[in-house]
C-alpha cells in the first residue's frame, strides 16, 4: 500500500562516519550537515525567568545543550524514513555516553552559558538556598540547618526559653527574699518575746526586791512604832460623816477600850501639849522628829507633861471619856508638820503596823 506521506528529504548513510560523532547525515543538498555554534546574534533573546533542572545519569539532557551531529533521528511524520528507489535501512543509534563525554560544557559555549548557567548552580540555589535568612546562625550554617522556618521556630522557642528561664530566675529570687524577709520578721518577733519575756523578768525581779525591801523597812519600822492601845475595837473611822461632830464630819480614828486601858507612846518623841482641850477631853499631843503631831483625846487621865521626852511603848494616859462623847474610847488624830489631819488608819499601817 502506497504512503501518502512525503518521502524524508536527508538520511543516514552508514557507510561515511565521523570519528567523534559517528554515521554522518546528510541534508537536503546532499552535503552534509554541520555542526551549528549559536551566537548571541543568532539566537533568540531568552525571556522570562527560565529554570534548568539538573541533567538526569545516562539521559538525554533538557536543556539547549547541542547533542552533536548524529543524534538526529531520520523520523518523519509517520515512521522510519526510507530512500527513494532504495530498501529501507536499519537505523543504528551511536553510544550516547560516547557523545556526550566528548561535547564541550555549556559554559564555555559563547553566549550560552551566561544566559543559561551551571545545572547544578540552578539546582543548588533552586534548593538549598533558603527563602529568607531571618533567624539562621552562624551555627545553624555551619550544621546545614538553613531553613528559614525551622530556623525561626528554632529562634522564637529558644527566645521564649529564655525568658522563661529569666522568669524562673526573678520568681526563684523574689521566693528567696521573700523567705529571707519571712525569716527575717520571725527572728525579730522571736527576739521581740524573748526580750519581753526577759523584760518581765526583770520587773518581777525588782518588784520581788522592792516588796522585801520594803518588808524590810516596815519591819524595822514596826520595831520603831507600836499601836497606842490594846484590846480594842475599830468604831469610828476617818471622813465618816454625822451630825455629831462639829466639822460635820470623823477627823480622827476611835479606838474604843474599858475605861483605864493604858495609851502608849506610838513613837519616840517629845510632848508638846497635856491637858484639858474642850470636845476633846483631856489630850496629849506627840510631836515626833518629823514635825508629826500625834493626838489622844477624851483620856481619863494623863501620865505625862508638856516638854517631856518619851520612846516607843512608854505609858501617856489611860482611855476615857471626856469631852463630847458617848462611851470609853481612843480618838486618834495624825497631823503631819502640824497642819490639816489624815487617816490615821493608813498613816499606822504605811509604818508597818497590823490593824
Amino acid at each position: 500500500m502506497a504512503s501518502n506521506r512525503p518521502a524524508p528529504e536527508a538520511l543516514f548513510v552508514p557507510n561515511d562516519e565521523d570519528p567523534v560523532t559517528g554515521p554522518m547525515a546528510y541534508g537536503p543538498a546532499g552535503g552534509p550537515w554541520e555542526e551549528w555554534n549559536p551566537t548571541e546574534e543568532s539566537i533568540r533573546p531568552v525571556r522570562g525567568r527560565h529554570r534548568v533542572a539538573k541533567q538526569r545519569g545516562g539521559g538525554l539532557a533538557r536543556s539547549s545543550t547541542v547533542l552533536g551531529v548524529g543524534v538526529i533521528a531520520a523520523v518523519g511524520a509517520g515512521g522510519i524514513a526510507t530512500a527513494k528507489e532504495k530498501p529501507p535501512v536499519s537505523i543504528s543509534l551511536p553510544d550516547l555516553s560516547s557523545i556526550k563525554a566528548s561535547l564541550p560544557d555549556a559554559d564555555s559555549l559563547p553566549g550560552v552559558g551566561s544566559l543559561l548557567g551551571s545545572d547544578k548552580e540552578s539546582e543548588t540555589q533552586v534548593t538549598a538556598s533558603p527563602l529568607t535568612g531571618a533567624g539562621v546562625t552562624v551555627a545553624d550554617a555551619e550544621q546545614g540547618t538553613t531553613d528559614a522556618g525551622e530556623a525561626l521556630r528554632a529562634r522564637i522557642i529558644q527566645q521564649a526559653e529564655h525568658q522563661q528561664d529569666q522568669a524562673d530566675q526573678s520568681a526563684a529570687r523574689a521566693a528567696e527574699q521573700a523567705a529571707a524577709e519571712q525569716a527575717v520578721a520571725e527572728a525579730a518577733k522571736v527576739q521581740e518575746a524573748a526580750e519581753k519575756k526577759l523584760a518581765e523578768a526583770e520587773r518581777k525581779k525588782a518588784e520581788e526586791k522592792r516588796k522585801k525591801e520594803e518588808a524590810e523597812r516596815l519591819a524595822k519600822l514596826a520595831a520603831s512604832f507600836s499601836l497606842p492601845t490594846t484590846s480594842y475595837t475599830l468604831t469610828s473611822t476617818y471622813g465618816q460623816a454625822g451630825a455629831m461632830w462639829s466639822s460635820g464630819y470623823h477627823t480622827g480614828l476611835d479606838f474604843a477600850a474599858p475605861t483605864g486601858t493604858p495609851l502608849k507612846a506610838i513613837h519616840s518623841g517629845t510632848i508638846k501639849e497635856a491637858g484639858w482641850a474642850g470636845s476633846y477631853g483631856y489630850r496629849t499631843i506627840l510631836e515626833l522628829e518629823d514635825g508629826t503631831e500625834l493626838w489622844y483625846s477624851h483620856q481619863s487621865s494623863m501620865s505625862v507633861s508638856a516638854g517631856q521626852k518619851v520612846t516607843t511603848g512608854d505609858v501617856i494616859g489611860r482611855v476615857g471619856a471626856t469631852g463630847n462623847v458617848t462611851g470609853p474610847h481612843l480618838h486618834l488624830e495624825i497631823h503631819p508638820g502640824g497642819g490639816d489631819g489624815v487617816d490615821p488608819l493608813s498613816w499606822l499601817r504605811g509604818k508597818g503596823l497590823n490593824i
